[in-house]
C-alpha cells in the first residue's frame, strides 16, 4: 500500500548536513518526496512510497542523525504522487 508521512524534525538540525544526509539516504529506497528547512528551525521530510520502504528510510535517517534530533512528529497525509526525492530550499 502506498502511503505518505511528513515528518518535523527538531533539534540541532540546521546547519549540519541533515537535507544532504537525508537525500543521500534516500538514494537507497525506493520513496519519493522531499527534505527542506524550516523557518522554525526544524526540518521537514515528506515520504511517499510503500508503506515498508518508507518505514525503512525514516528509521534510517533517525539512526544515522540521531545526535542531532532531539524530538520528531510523524503525520499521515495523502499520497500526491510524488515521483523522485529532493531537496528544497
Amino acid at each position: 500500500m502506498r502511503v505518505c508521512k511528513r515528518v518535523h524534525y527538531r533539534g540541532t538540525v540546521q546547519g549540519v548536513g541533515f537535507r544532504y544526509t537525508t537525500w543521500n539516504i534516500a538514494q537507497g529506497y525506493v520513496v519519493a518526496g522531499y527534505v527542506k528547512n524550516l523557518p522554525s528551525g526544524a526540518v521537514e521530510v515528506v515520504a511517499e512510497g510503500d508503506a515498508g520502504e518508507v518505514e525503512r528510510f525514516l528509521r534510517g535517517v533517525a539512526e544515522q542523525m540521531a545526535g542531532y534530533i532531539q524530538d520528531q512528529t510523524v503525520d499521515d497525509i495523502p499520497t500526491a504522487g510524488l515521483e523522485s526525492f529532493e531537496i528544497r530550499h
